[in-house]
């Protein structure tokens, strides 16, 4: 006779992905109101050009605040299932087969989000140390929208892994 409690992920894995997933919904929900910021800055610039002296930071700043809305919606499309899979196969498989591949190409994405950790949190601390700046008229300091990126990817990291315990519970029926 089986108990509910043999049909049930153990309880550390499912307080963790709760955890994650709630975190990385809020952050995602929060993260597409940055659309109307970029929009905001890319209208101020189109003005400036006209009635002003052309703002410097305009389009550097659209840049970086595209790149915190790119990485930081990561997790969000990822946990919402909106990320781009090539369907060539993958839309005939059955949902068993399909955690199956989930499973198996999460772990080759964990290892590639690690060796982009890696790097991003060298070139972060290389930011820092020396004060590094853009080479551009504006000039402004690397470091932050670098911060922003090694944190998205710790997100990222958080969430293929919560993703990836979901696809183990499914090839196991079991529930999350």
């Amino acid at each position: 006779m089986t108990t509910s409690n043999q049909k049930k992920m153990p309880k550390l894995v499912r307080t963790y992905v709760r955890i994650v997933d709630m975190l990385n919904y809020r952050i995602g929900r929060v993260t597409m109101y940055m659309l109307f910021v970029l929009i905001g800055i890319l209208m101020y610039s189109s003005f400036s050009k006209v009635f002003f002296q052309p703002a410097l930071w305009t389009l550097e700043m659209a840049q970086f605040v595209m790149v915190a809305y790119f990485f930081l919606g990561g997790p969000y499309a990822m946990q919402m299932g909106s990320d781009v899979r090539m369907d060539l196969f993958y839309g005939d498989w059955s949902p068993h087969t399909r955690a199956w591949a989930d499973s198996f190409t999460a772990l080759f994405l964990l290892f590639y989000l690690g060796v982009m950790l890696y790097g991003g949190i060298g070139s972060t601390s290389y930011a820092i140390e020396t004060g590094e700046v853009n080479s551009t008229v504006w000039r402004p300091y690397m470091w932050p929208v670098k911060v922003v990126m090694c944190f998205a990817i710790v997100l990222m990291i958080l969430q293929a892994t919560s993703e990836l315990f979901k696809d183990i519970a499914h090839i196991q029926d079991k529930e999350i």
